[in-house]
């Protein structure tokens, strides 16, 4: 049986028009001999009848309503969206069926809102698949061993693909967006923004980690870990958009991931604020304890340095204030730098290649952009700019690698 697994998010379903449009994807597919388990979103986005955050509106008090209760509210908009798409299927001659997360197997913990996908048992989609062409699962939603329904936060639907795609052994996962695939940089600020053929794992997770908003980076782990292919592509566009994948494909469509450049792609991440904090009394406890408290108050701290007289990390901007408050209470001197942003070149092909960390802050230098901090890894180089130089420092790098 050969399976393909397709994902259409929120815009792609949020107009009869565009359904149509999803429906020929679909049918498509099935003419060209795959069973296709297809995972919608909730129609539209915030004001419209049946998105996700209209939905949540609904309810005039949140804090008064149990997490595991509100669960069963979002879960409904997906469940709404499957039927609607069934429908279009059907008037298209194409047998089709639908099934919530938790009928298709996904099972998860219990946190609630946020919940983690623990296992995936897809024998009802095969026993449909025996008598359908397309078995469509609602996105970002599960169900606990115990059989209450969760829902999966944040790209919840990206993740319920790739889970499916790696359970059903997939030849593939197609991640239909209103983007034509992956860029080499955000084309609101890079207006020479390249799509890419072809991506790394790796390279994409850390873009999605760094601000690029294509896919989620745990649906890219998912899929890494169970060696599935993915692909990012336009709903309303014919492009083959971008291909995800560490090397050789399943298939007849076969294709090599070559680390010959050195930085695939340039993102970044705003409203990050640095924190400066005094040691010189080179206490050696006290980073410990910092970083202890801002954990307990559920602060998310990135870009740590430590050195003999100062540790500099940040925060969010929303947390910058909190976070103050909270190392004064610790009876330290803290400084701080609110208005940064998170500027990061991303390649695979970095490893190894002396000089890209010059090339960097020579770029930005003659720019006369500020590097305030910088980290690396293997296929990242991240750098720490003011926000009001952020957009520029994006354009800069871009041309610097001639990415364009």
């Amino acid at each position: 049986m050969k399976i393909l697994v397709q994902k259409f998010g929120g815009s792609s379903v949020s107009t009869d028009e565009q359904r149509k449009i999803v429906a020929s994807k679909i049918s498509g597919a099935v003419k060209e001999g795959y069973k296709v388990a297809v995972v919608v979103s909730a129609m539209g986005r915030m004001g419209a009848a049946y998105a996700t955050d209209t939905l949540k509106g609904l309810v005039t008090d949140e804090s008064i309503i149990s997490k595991r209760d509100m669960d069963l509210l979002m879960a409904c908009g997906e469940i709404i969206s499957s039927v609607v798409m069934a429908s279009e299927l059907k008037l298209l001659g194409i047998e089709a069926t639908c099934l919530t997360g938790g009928q298709a197997g996904i099972i998860t913990d219990d946190c609630f809102n946020d919940a983690r996908i623990l296992q995936v048992n897809p024998a009802e989609i095969y026993k449909e698949f025996e008598r359908n062409d397309v078995v469509l699962v609602a996105g970002f939603q599960g169900m606990t061993k115990d059989g209450k329904i969760t829902t999966l936060g944040r790209g919840g639907s990206d993740t319920t693909a790739a889970a499916l795609g790696v359970a059903l052994n997939a030849e593939r996962v197609d991640i239909y967006t209103d983007v034509d695939g992956v860029k080499t940089a955000d084309p609101k600020i890079v207006n020479n923004a390249k799509t890419l053929d072809k991506i790394t794992y790796n390279e994409i997770c850390q873009l999605a980690h760094e601000g690029a908003k294509v896919i989620h980076p745990r649906a890219v782990e998912i899929a890494m870990q169970g060696n599935i292919p993915l692909r990012v592509l336009s709903t309303f566009g014919e492009g083959e958009g971008t291909i995800v994948a560490n090397g050789v494909l399943k298939g007849e469509n076969v294709t090599d991931i070559k680390n010959d450049r050195i930085i695939t792609g340039i993102t970044q991440k705003t409203n990050v604020s640095q924190l400066i904090i005094d040691n010189s009394a080179k206490d050696q406890e006290i980073s410990n304890k910092i970083f202890k408290a801002l954990a307990q108050a559920e602060i998310s701290v990135d870009f740590i340095s430590i050195n003999e007289t100062e540790i500099i990390f940040t925060v969010k901007y929303t947390d910058c204030e909190k976070a103050v408050a909270i190392i004064n209470n610790l009876g330290l001197k803290v400084k701080t730098n609110p208005h940064c942003a998170k500027v990061a070149a991303v390649g695979a092909g970095m490893t190894g290649v002396p000089g890209v960390m010059s090339k960097i802050v020579e770029a930005l230098t003659e720019k006369n952009i500020k590097i305030l901090q910088s980290a690396d890894s293997y296929t990242s180089i991240w750098c720490l700019v003011p926000q009001e130089n952020m957009e520029e420092a994006v354009r800069t790098l871009h041309e610097k690698f001639n990415l364009g």
